[in-house]
């Protein structure tokens, strides 16, 4: 069983947020405590089987505001032509700035995005490139001491975490804002998700990390939900995985498919293994998610729409 049923049974845990009463979180423990862990360079098989090398990058990255293209594209203007392949340059003269957006981006359907260029995202060196393959923008981060997931677009270090949102109307007419944090499954790319050749987020083959998600993602949920929230996750996950100790030295065996993510058992990695995966050398994780050093932060924003959908393939 490589990869696990898109309607796999879940628990849920609900609490309102900290920080702003009129909001309440509703999150999936069954993913936040699973063992995922990106697996670009050691195992990763591409969404696509004619370009296993790229990763989930082959069809660029949609911005989701204008805050997120100006983020990105001060990194953009800090990137040397030594670590990041596709580097536009800087004209004939040397007088234009790589980090203008034409160089960079492009317009599908009016949304702005990365370039695609060659096949895959602008940003992704490939293999044989001396800086090494993987995400120039998470690479750049990494050699500069900053957290990969405030150098790059908010699609790709928020995958495979899914923030979605929806207004709850209770019976005494009154309401509240529901934000979900829950997995990026194939649903969340659009109906073309089903036609991806492989996916990582619900695949046993990347539930190896050492760490859950919750933890491992430490960096990323604090910046989706706040550093509050993210407090109220951490007991609510920790309760979770105390009741899956329990259920398992109990020899309840059929309580463990209702509380742990199919594929994390698959991979007999509960609650995180001890080894870590080895990386192919010259390579960086390209979604930001457990590649990088906890950071706080907070911000706003969701990735509802971030994702294009996978063109229909020939």
């Amino acid at each position: 069983m490589p990869e696990a049923s898109l309607d796999i049974p879940r628990t849920w845990a609900e609490f309102t947020d900290p920080d702003e009463p009129g909001q309440r979180f509703r999150v999936d423990l069954t993913w936040l405590t699973s063992s995922w862990s990106c697996v670009y360079g050691a195992g990763c098989q591409g969404i696509y089987a004619d370009r296993p090398d790229d990763g989930c990058c082959t069809l660029g990255a949609h911005f989701t505001d204008d805050d997120d293209v100006a983020r990105v594209r001060a990194v953009v203007a800090q990137l040397g032509e030594d670590e990041w392949q596709h580097h536009p340059g800087r004209g004939r003269r040397g007088d234009k700035d790589p980090a203008r957006l034409s160089a960079w981006t492009e317009k599908e359907d009016g949304a702005r995005k990365t370039k695609v260029v060659d096949g895959a995202c602008i940003f992704l060196n490939r293999p044989g490139f001396p800086a090494g393959d993987g995400c120039a923008l998470h690479q750049h981060a990494v050699l500069t001491g900053i957290p990969p997931h405030t150098a790059k677009p908010d699609v790709c270090w928020q995958l495979p975490i899914r923030r979605s949102y929806r207004t709850v109307e209770r019976p005494d007419d009154t309401s509240y804002l529901e934000v979900t944090i829950t997995e990026y499954d194939r649903r969340g790319w659009g109906p073309g998700g089903h036609d991806l050749d492989w996916y990582c987020s619900s695949n046993s083959e990347a539930h190896v990390g050492r760490e859950p998600v919750y933890r491992s993602n430490h960096a990323e949920l604090v910046e989706l939900m706040g550093q509050a929230a993210y407090d109220e996750l951490v007991l609510r996950c920790e309760a979770h995985l105390a009741m899956v100790r329990h259920a398992r030295s109990a020899g309840a065996r059929t309580l463990i498919p209702l509380l742990v993510h199919p594929a994390t058992v698959e991979a007999d990695t509960v609650g995180g293994r001890r080894e870590k995966v080895k990386r192919r050398r010259g390579t960086t994780a390209l979604p930001g998610a457990g590649a990088a050093g906890a950071v706080d932060g907070t911000s706003a924003g969701a990735n509802e729409a971030a994702h294009p959908n996978p063109p229909a393939r020939s």
